[in-house]
């Protein structure tokens, strides 16, 4: 991101998706030097006046950033708005002030157009998205955002410097982060002085394979971070591994820790689904802890909302589960035990 001397931010988004080789830069421009400026439309993929009054976003994880900076209400459309967690945000699509648009894969394009937004926040796994083609057709800007493409909790957490610009609000998005980054490193250097460093199992079984965090992935930062062992720490995955029921077994059957079991939020549930789960120390000490159990009024689960924006928060959690003693009176966020 960049500042020309006439105001004009330029946004370069160089990785929209994993291994992409397609890049993007747009032009943000004050309303009020539209008409004046003479911009090389060649040279941009959008050109949006600023600030906006009205937007579309399409994950979750936008909305937080929107809610931080003050602009929420500035939300008139989004995706599968079921999934939405955050209170403040449910109040303004229960009032009906932000409009249902089908699902990201198949986004209602003709329900955008309609709504006319500024600016469409958009993702995408690849480079082939015909709704937003579409939508492009009518004028309408579309920019990717590539934070879930982040390997770092702070570099998704990062992205709030991607949303201010559009609301000329790049001061507020420089202070939050670096409040955020602050308390993530005061937490990590916290979790340093714990006397133990437990191992840590995660993920669960999807019909016959046991998918979970690859060792140079977001997750297994977060382990890290917080002073323990991931058991599966020297694999070089940024993604997710997938494995076998035995080499789970036996590599996490002693696991003093078992994070984040898939949507499972109780052990009856775990059990029930797999017998051979009671086999893990963890299952039989109650040492399970998940994030399925923190949802939103209409089922949305909170941690996939939040937690990319709030990475300080994740850790603290963890640094609770690990080292309670460091910790002794914090109210977790997202992790909480299976019932």
């Amino acid at each position: 991101m960049e500042r020309t001397s006439s105001h004009i931010t330029i946004i370069k988004v160089l990785s929209p998706w994993p291994e992409s080789e397609d890049s993007f830069t747009y032009a943000l421009v004050p309303k009020e030097q539209l008409s004046t400026i003479t911009l090389n439309r060649e040279d941009y993929d959008a050109i949006i006046g600023v600030p906006v009054q009205n937007i579309v976003v399409t994950s979750t994880t936008h909305i937080p950033a929107l809610e931080a900076l003050g602009e929420v209400d500035k939300l008139i459309g989004f995706p599968n708005t079921e999934y939405i967690s955050s209170p403040k945000t449910r109040i303004r699509i229960n009032e009906g002030l932000v409009q249902e648009l089908g699902n990201n894969e198949s986004l209602n394009s003709e329900m955008v157009i309609a709504l006319n937004p500024e600016v469409v926040i958009g993702f995408s796994i690849n480079h082939e998205n015909r709704a937003y083609e579409t939508i492009q057709r009518s004028n309408i800007p579309v920019v990717y955002n590539g934070d879930w493409t982040e390997e770092t909790p702070l570099g998704k957490a990062e992205w709030i410097k991607f949303f201010a610009p559009f609301f000329q609000k790049e001061k507020e998005a420089d202070r939050i982060f670096s409040s955020i980054e602050e308390n993530y490193n005061n937490a990590k250097a916290l979790a340093q002085k714990a006397k133990n460093r437990p191992k840590v199992l995660s993920g669960a079984l999807y019909k016959d394979i046991w998918y979970l965090p690859g060792g140079k992935s977001w997750a297994s930062k977060f382990i890290e971070d917080a002073n323990a062992e991931y058991l599966w720490y020297d694999t070089s995955s940024t993604g997710s591994l997938s494995l076998s029921l035995e080499s789970v077994i036996e590599r996490g059957r002693d696991a003093d820790f078992w994070i984040s079991p898939s949507q499972f939020g109780s052990y009856s549930a775990l059990r029930e689904a797999n017998q051979h789960y009671v086999q893990f120390s963890a299952f039989r000490n109650r040492k399970i802890y998940t994030y399925a159990n923190s949802k939103g009024e209409t089922g949305g689960l909170l941690f996939f909302e939040l937690a990319p924006n709030r990475p300080d928060l994740v850790l603290k959690d963890l640094i609770q589960i690990f080292h309670p003693e460091m910790l002794p009176n914090y109210m977790p966020t997202f992790f909480k035990p299976l019932d």
